[in-house]
């Protein structure tokens, strides 16, 4: 399930990029630091290469020659294909639909917000990615929790706090847990995506936020 604030905390493998976004980045290692420009190049082709042919395809060999980085860099920064795919996805996901900011509104103001736009991400490009990545990392290692490592826990952490703010300063009147509060929003946006049981607009979303949250604003 994927998903989507509050202060990010660091995690390994994650750098906060400038504005707020984050950005993957495999596990530190000695030598010489990266390139900001060569890692941005590679994550964004193999985001690109996902996105036109399908993560199958996406080779290492397929990302080296479309970034002009060598396989021997690419080797290097990432543990496996599906590590740089999911970080190529949370690189493309940091621009596309980044955290809200605290101060940016009420902390149920900020979850509407960013309900409405992940359920927009949904119906296009972004979601078929997504989708597609997180397919890949089951059939590759039985299950999704290299994604939930490398790209949701980071996110949902964020907005788990954003609820928890909310309950502590009395605008979510919601009374369960932050956890699962989070999980029953993008967990229904999800399963109603996953199945086309519906349209998901960021109407929907916004409603559904409200529903679940229960906020006074």
């Amino acid at each position: 399930m994927p998903g989507e604030g509050g202060v990010c905390a660091r995690r390994p493998g994650v750098v906060t990029a400038k504005g707020g976004g984050e950005e993957a980045d495999s596990a530190p290692r000695r030598g010489r630091p990266r390139s900001i420009e060569t890692t941005n190049a590679i994550l964004e082709s193999a985001y690109a290469l996902m996105a036109a042919t399908g993560p199958t395809v996406t080779t290492i060999d397929a990302v080296a020659r479309h970034s002009n980085v060598s396989k021997m860099t690419i080797y290097k920064w990432w543990p496996s294909r599906e590590a740089l795919l999911i970080d190529a996805f949370l690189h493309h996901a940091a621009q596309m639909l980044p955290l809200p900011p605290v101060g940016a509104g009420s902390p149920a103001a900020r979850a509407r917000r960013h309900a409405a736009a992940y359920a927009e991400a949904l119906q296009g490009e972004f979601g078929k990615v997504q989708l597609a990545v997180i397919s890949e990392c089951i059939s590759r290692t039985g299950s999704a929790e290299l994604f939930y490592a490398r790209y949701l826990q980071l996110r949902r952490d964020a907005l788990v706090e954003t609820i928890a703010a909310g309950q502590r300063d009395g605008s979510i009147l919601a009374e369960g847990q932050p956890e699962d509060l989070y999980d029953a929003i993008y967990g229904s946006l999800f399963y109603r995506y996953v199945f086309g049981i519906a349209p998901i607009t960021p109407s929907y979303a916004r409603t559904l936020v409200d529903l679940v949250l229960r906020p006074k604003d």
